[in-house]
């Protein structure tokens, strides 16, 4: 989808500041939004994918004027309406009336080290990819009105395969619980201009991760 997360060339938002390597979190709510964000995972209701197309499909006017646990949060509360674990009532207040549907799946603290250790691993079996490195390619312009991982900016760009590293979940199945179709995933190189045009830099190069779907042959 076209969604307000997709900044990446537009103009209006300021520099990137890199913050010290090493810096989590901002405050102590922070962590909460993380803890409470792993917890609820294990309900069942989403997976990776569905949680970022939630936190993309905030309207533009409050995902500009959140932070980035503030955007996991108000996701969260979403996704939790949206399966009736919790009432907006609920949400609102912070008080809980009722157990939740699935309160016999709570996860035990002693569990958290395990699953963070685990992360979510991505690679599948699956197709041979179509492509080799070198292979100059060409994005496809697509406009979904679901998730996808192909940046607005790099629709419809061409640029060259210079990394394979073999299927992976293809976001924009697993996003809307169409299964995890494993695609070859591979890194493709831009230069600036092809992306930015004439004013950009020529001497930068823009590398994305891209799955075999979004690419054509140049």
């Amino acid at each position: 989808m076209n969604g307000p997360h997709d900044l990446g060339g537009r103009h209006g938002f300021g520099p990137v500041v890199p913050e010290p390597e090493g810096t989590l979190f901002h405050a102590d709510w922070e962590k909460r939004v993380l803890g409470m964000t792993l917890a609820a995972a294990a309900l069942g209701y989403w997976n990776i994918d569905a949680s970022r197309h939630a936190r993309e499909s905030l309207p533009p006017a409050i995902y500009y004027n959140a932070s980035y646990y503030e955007i996991w949060l108000r996701a969260l509360i979403n996704i939790l309406i949206d399966a009736g674990e919790v009432t907006e009532a609920e949400a609102s207040t912070g008080v809980s009336t009722a157990p939740g549907k699935r309160a016999d799946r709570k996860m035990p603290a002693s569990a958290v080290p395990g699953v963070l250790a685990k992360g979510g691993p991505a690679d599948r079996p699956g197709a041979a990819p179509q492509f080799a490195v070198g292979d100059q390619v060409r994005t496809r312009n697509i406009q979904p009105a679901g998730h996808t991982r192909l940046p607005a900016y790099a629709r419809g760009r061409a640029g060259i395969i210079v990394a394979i590293h073999g299927a992976h979940v293809f976001p924009d199945s697993n996003a809307h619980f169409a299964g995890e179709a494993p695609e070859p995933l591979y890194t493709v190189a831009f230069a600036a201009t092809e992306l930015y045009g004439a004013d950009a830099d020529p001497t930068l190069t823009v590398h994305i991760e891209a799955w075999e779907p979004y690419l054509d042959r140049a």
